[in-house]
């Protein structure tokens, strides 16, 4: 079987980026962002995921997190788009609830070249640090355009507005995980239409 990876370069007069991605990884690589807070996320989701994921990213952050944040969203579904190659004999779908102290959240995908993001999680507070907790949704969105996957994210409840982040990147990271995987019972593409 082909080794399932993806590299994406990305340089903008905002951003400069550098990224690597495995499926079967160990939850291995490094994360070196100039945004501390997704940095600490992308950490989580390989980790959690069980990908390799290597990510160099420098950017703005001097003007705010935006465009570094929504590049690296950007860059990463193109990779997970590129790893997954033709998607002969994964799962296709996933789901995982995961839960953090006071906080629960729901992650569904299906990878299924139809990009679609829907987002149902408040957060209680604007910043997690110097962090916009907005951009969490600009980069769960460019990445679900890029990777053509349906992403829904469900927050069942949480105050710890961190911990609610903290939930939604683990558990899109074990949902992302049980989509991947090769199913043996899986012949081909897993669509009646006969492709993804």
């Amino acid at each position: 079987m082909a080794e399932r990876r993806g590299s994406v370069e990305r340089t903008t007069g905002e951003t400069s980026i550098r990224l690597q991605f495995g499926i079967d990884g160990e939850g291995d690589g490094v994360i070196q962002t100039n945004v501390p807070f997704m940095s600490h996320m992308l950490d989580l989701f390989k980790k959690h995921g069980h990908f390799s994921l290597d990510v160099q990213a420098e950017g703005d952050v001097e003007v705010d997190d935006h465009h570094t944040t929504e590049d690296i969203g950007i860059c990463l579904g193109e990779a997970f788009m590129q790893a997954l190659g033709d998607k002969k004999g994964i799962r296709r779908y996933g789901q995982a609830k995961i839960p953090m102290d006071d906080a629960l959240a729901e992650v569904v995908v299906d990878l299924s070249n139809r990009p679609h993001l829907e987002y149902r999680a408040d957060l209680p507070a604007a910043k997690v640090g110097t962090f916009d907790t907005e951009l969490v949704h600009e980069f769960l969105w460019k990445f679900a355009v890029e990777s053509r996957m349906n992403l829904h994210i469900i927050v069942h409840y949480g105050h710890n507005t961190h911990h609610i982040i903290e939930a939604i990147f683990k558990a899109m990271a074990r949902a992302l995980d049980e989509a991947t995987q090769l199913d043996p019972r899986v012949k081909g593409v897993p669509s009646t239409k006969g492709m993804l």
